[in-house]
């Protein structure tokens, strides 16, 4: 048996391609006897697509007794060619041969994302010893080693910083979009990045108790619990297969002629229903394209239609994950916004910091002019700047950075209504006095408010999942008309909230950007990745892709799959409904095996035919 399914497996769709090509001229040379001899050739299409159905059914009824669409087939196919009707038996092979092409096109899985995640494990670390400084494998470090972290390294484990200042991007793990300030007695995770600071650690979860160990495991398990769709012809393939044996026995006992059983099989085998659901799987993942998703798993349209739940990530996906200046605000005597704007950008100048450089560019965006020019510079790890321009001593950063040169702003009050919606601040001193402060905040999409509106009226209730601190992860909330909040979320606690959303039977779409989002898009029902600016570890986990970021089309895609659906169903009605009559014409002895395969053919054509509309089906507006 083993030998069988490694023939039936060499090749792939390249193989079934070359032998539907070799098989449908055969038929065309078989109708039109254009081979002379005592051969048919509708035998090669009965050798090329019919013998790996007959192996594959046998497989199957041998090794666990399976009783799928392939059964029901394999009987039609030995009884036409019992009888001699070698044209009607390629004819079923064929066309039974293309569904299974098309389901495997449709149906095929990529993963190629725990591959990438593996890369991002920091190889090595810089180990203190009594001697100075060596260099180790990452997996050597112990628990309470003492570790040095220099500017644009990966941090190697787990721990806690012991001396140094700096600022982390956490993006990997939270996926929030600025650098977080680190100092002494705060921790640091692996596989986050030092941006600027040089700090020493102390050890605290290494190997496979580290972040990042923990994050791949979350990928490589999270799909476990999620079920798979079974195909409908081979669901009801057992029903099926009993019911056409008992009726082509039936008929064969009441009427004594062979053939009419072996026209009910024929017009029995389950070609239109087998088509039913990859044809119009196929065209609405061509529609979708259009409409910029990449469709990389088979099924995920099918799972999109019955989803209850559609959770967001905040940073990248609601939001352009690029910060920019919500407002200037002088608080000393005689400052102007554009005087305390303009000291802000000349300090930033040279900084590396995002933060530096949104202020740089928000305020040329504004002025339309350049800062003035600066005349000294310095970094001040996870605390801010301090630069000389135009003969001003300028400090701009964080609360601890002024209280040290001791120009901390007395009425701190308008920043804390800012800091409550989520805004990040920036303090300016100049001349060691305190001026004023700036507000930066991440970029609401502008299609965020209206795409939430689209999906409330399809009856999916949107939620809002953040790595993100509480107050701006309630902002943003509010501003998009979204109930169901949970921020400070690390990866395992989307992926938690998923797996309990779905323990009480919800089936939530998860659509996310980051590294951190991985997880939660493998676990959800449906996972759709940002194609765009997300990293392409989500995207490898997730089931779509939304190639162009333009979130907008989220609806159109919900609609999308609701009316593939739709169709579906049509295609299975029709089908079934089409089976009984011709099993009725069939037992009379109207139909005879070729007639009976032609007419169980045209309804596949039928069921192509009506699939085909998807490609053009486009959303209706929904009434504001």
């Amino acid at each position: 048996m083993m030998q069988l399914k490694k023939w039936l497996e060499w090749g792939g769709v390249k193989k079934e391609v070359v032998c539907l090509l070799f098989s449908a001229v055969a038929l065309v040379l078989s109708l039109l006897h254009l081979v002379p001899g005592p051969v048919d050739a509708a035998w090669i299409a009965i050798v090329l697509c019919g013998v790996p159905i007959l192996l594959e059914a046998l497989i199957g009824l041998v090794t666990a007794f399976d009783i799928k669409a392939d059964v029901l087939v394999s009987i039609a196919l030995i009884a036409s060619v019992a009888i001699g009707e070698i044209f009607a038996a390629g004819e079923i092979a064929f066309i039974m041969q293309l569904g299974a092409l098309l389901e495997d096109l449709t149906v095929a899985k990529a993963r190629a994302g725990i591959e990438k995640l593996v890369h991002l494990t920091p190889r090595t670390a810089r180990l203190l010893l009594a001697a100075g400084e060596k260099i180790v494998p990452a997996e050597q470090v112990q628990v309470g080693d003492r570790l040095r972290v220099l500017p644009g390294e990966t941090v190697p484990v787990d721990g806690v910083i012991l001396s140094g200042k700096t600022s982390v991007n956490q993006a990997v793990m939270t996926g929030e979009s600025l650098p977080v300030d680190k100092a002494e007695g705060d921790e640091v995770l692996s596989g986050t990045v030092n941006q600027f600071g040089a700090f020493d650690m102390r050890a605290a979860k290494v190997g496979e108790d580290s972040s990042i160990q923990r994050m791949i495991r979350l990928v490589q398990s999270a799909d476990a619990g999620k079920a798979k769709i079974v195909g409908v012809a081979d669901r009801w393939a057992t029903w099926i297969v009993g019911i056409a044996l008992t009726a082509a026995a039936l008929t064969w006992l009441i009427t004594g002629e062979l053939i009419r059983a072996v026209t009910i099989l024929v017009v029995f085998c389950p070609c239109a229903l087998v088509l039913a659901t990859p044809t119009a799987i196929m065209a609405a993942i061509g529609n979708a394209t259009k409409h910029g998703f990449l469709v990389r798993e088979g099924d995920a349209l099918e799972r999109l239609a019955s989803v209850d739940k559609i959770a967001f990530d905040k940073t990248g996906t609601l939001t352009y994950g690029t910060p920019r200046v919500e407002a200037a605000v002088p608080l000393a005597e005689g400052v102007s916004r554009k005087e305390l704007y303009a000291w802000a950008a000349a300090a930033e100048q040279r900084s590396e910091h995002p933060l530096g450089k949104a202020v740089l560019r928000c305020y040329r965006e504004e002025f339309s002019t350049d800062a003035p020019q600066v005349e000294q510079f310095e970094m001040l790890p996870g605390r801010g700047v301090h630069a000389v321009a135009g003969g001003r001593d300028i400090l701009a950063g964080n609360e601890e950075l002024l209280a040290e040169k001791g120009a901390l702003l007395h009425n701190t009050e308008p920043a804390r209504r800012y800091m409550e919606q989520g805004c990040t601040i920036m303090y300016l001193a100049v001349d060691g006095m305190p001026v004023g402060f700036l507000a930066l905040t991440d970029t609401l999409r502008p299609q965020a408010a209206g795409m939430i509106a689209q999906i409330k009226q399809t009856g999916v209730a949107p939620v809002l999942l953040t790595g993100d601190h509480e107050p701006a992860a309630r902002h943003m909330a509010e501003r998009i008309s979204v109930e169901e909040v949970h921020a400070d979320c690390l990866p395992e606690d989307k992926l938690r909230l998923i797996g309990e959303d779905a323990s009480r039977r919800h089936r939530v779409c998860m659509i996310g950007d980051g590294i951190n989002d991985a997880p939660a898009l493998k676990r959800a029902w449906v996972g759709i990745a940002m194609g765009g600016v997300g990293s392409d570890i989500a995207v490898d986990a997730a089931d779509i892709a939304l190639v162009d970021d333009e979130i907008k089309e989220i609806p159109h895609l919900l609609g999308l799959a609701r009316r593939m659906m739709r169709t579906i169903k049509c295609n299975l009605a029709f089908s079934l409904t089409l089976n009984a009559v011709a099993i009725l014409l069939a037992m009379t002895g109207i139909l005879n095996p070729v007639v009976g395969a032609l007419v169980h053919n045209a309804g596949s054509v039928a069921v192509i035919v009506n699939s085909a509309f998807l490609l053009r089906w486009k959303k209706r507006q929904w009434p504001r």
